[in-house]
């Protein structure tokens, strides 16, 4: 039977969803404080991260906010800040892996400046996830595994792309990029992609800092004679899966968890195409 007319697979969804609860909207990290950046909440700082930066131009910590601004008193921009911020928590020890990629700042809607992309955890600041779930003629679904050397995850399953948007970039541009980046796939191939959707936004306790992550997904179908290729050395193999097959692995917990949400929320899409 077609695992899209089962019914049972919806009920399986919502069961999986719900005890994956507890993983993906948890509360800041014990002694984290929200912080302002020009005056708008944009993320929470770990205690760690907090002691590491509050002597900088431009940090202020009121009660319990931790304030960022631009210092004109020393002729620092709000962006020159940030990045003293992210070169102190480097030498502090707080940055998992420094990466030499900015991602935007946002604070309640606004974006507000950018930063090293390794310091956003220890800052909470929020981030934009795109995944591509790419589907064949046959139903199967493609999946990604992530290299050894990966910081974060190593050798788990992924969605076929998924990768952070980076500051000045849109969504789908980000998610273009990514493609080609991860399996090689031409922009055209994804002319016929659906539109990228919030599946959800995580919290996660992460041993660096906070992870607020909106994760955004797109499907698309692969023509036959379409084989992902990595290009960036941040992939060790592809497979291509039933949704059995990937079903099987998720409940072995061989998929990250973000791959997961976005597996689970294009299964949802496709039940509903099928009833």
């Amino acid at each position: 039977m077609n695992a899209f007319q089962n019914r049972s697979l919806a009920q399986a969804i919502r069961q999986r969803m719900a005890s994956l609860t507890s993983q993906i909207q948890q509360l800041p990290p014990p002694g984290s404080r929200p912080v302002t950046v020009s005056g708008r909440v944009a993320g929470w700082i770990t205690a760690r991260a907090a002691a590491c930066i509050e002597a900088l131009p431009g940090v202020r910590i009121d009660e319990d906010v931790l304030r960022i601004n631009a210092c004109p008193q020393q002729g620092l921009t709000l962006e020159q800040v940030l990045d003293q911020i992210a070169v102190c928590l480097q030498q502090g020890g707080c940055i998992r892996a420094w990466r030499d990629e900015l991602l935007a700042v946002q604070g309640e809607g606004v974006c507000l400046s950018r930063i090293e992309r390794g310091a956003v955890r220890p800052l909470g600041f929020l981030t934009q996830a795109v995944h591509l779930n790419a589907w064949s003629d046959d139903g199967r679904i493609w999946a990604a595994r992530r290299s050894p050397t990966k910081s974060t995850d190593p050798n788990m399953w992924d969605t076929l792309v998924g990768g952070l948007a980076v500051a000045g970039e849109t969504l789908e541009t980000s998610l273009v990029r990514e493609s080609y980046e991860e399996a090689g796939l031409a922009e055209q191939v994804l002319r016929d992609c659906t539109p990228l959707r919030v599946v959800l936004r995580m919290h996660r306790r992460l041993p660096e800092g906070y992870q607020v992550e909106n994760a955004l997904v797109s499907d698309c179908v692969l023509p036959d004679d379409v084989r992902p290729c990595n290009m960036d050395g941040e992939v060790s193999e592809f497979r291509l899966l039933t949704v059995d097959e990937a079903w099987q692995m998720m409940e072995a917990e061989l998929f990250t968890l973000e791959a997961q949400v976005a597996l689970m929320d294009s299964f949802q899409q496709r039940l509903a195409q099928s009833a």
